[in-house]
């Protein structure tokens, strides 16, 4: 199933310029393209769109201990709220922790995060910010894991 995710702003980074009235195409759990919403609709007219309000980008990392919880599974779905599809590995120091992470397919990384960004054939791992900063929506591998509204 395809799914076109659309934002006022899109960035396939966020240090970098941003596309206005853009869109990303999520095939599965891998992006299939990057563009214009206008540009993706007719070039994949059977998707399905999801409109946000805000600017969508690549999901972030969370670089610091996972916020509490009374579970795991609970903690790894906090960071997800915060817009963040994978934790370090050193923060993620329990079986437990990294058995929540990986059933959500949330990503565990060794050493230091890298730069996240939207590119075709990458992971469909997006988030979405309103205006005052906070996450409205997370989607992990391609599917949505969180939305606030």
């Amino acid at each position: 199933m395809l799914t076109i995710h659309a934002a006022d702003e899109v960035r396939h980074d966020w240090d970098g310029a941003a596309l206005e009235d853009g869109a990303v195409v999520v095939e599965g759990g891998r992006i299939a393209a990057v563009g214009t919403l206008a540009d993706l609709r007719d070039r994949f007219p059977t998707a399905r769109v999801r409109n946000w309000p805000g600017v969508l980008g690549p999901a972030r990392v969370h670089d610091g201990p996972l916020p509490a919880a009374p579970s795991p599974r609970e903690r790894v779905h906090e960071v997800l709220k915060l817009g963040a599809t994978a934790v370090l590995e050193r923060y993620a120091d329990s079986p437990d922790l990294r058995t929540a992470a990986e059933r959500n397919d949330v990503a565990v990384l060794r050493g230091t995060a890298g730069t996240p960004v939207l590119v075709a054939a990458g992971r469909a791992d997006l988030a979405v910010f309103d205006e005052t900063g906070a996450c409205i929506a997370t989607v992990c591998a391609g599917r949505l894991v969180h939305r606030r509204r």
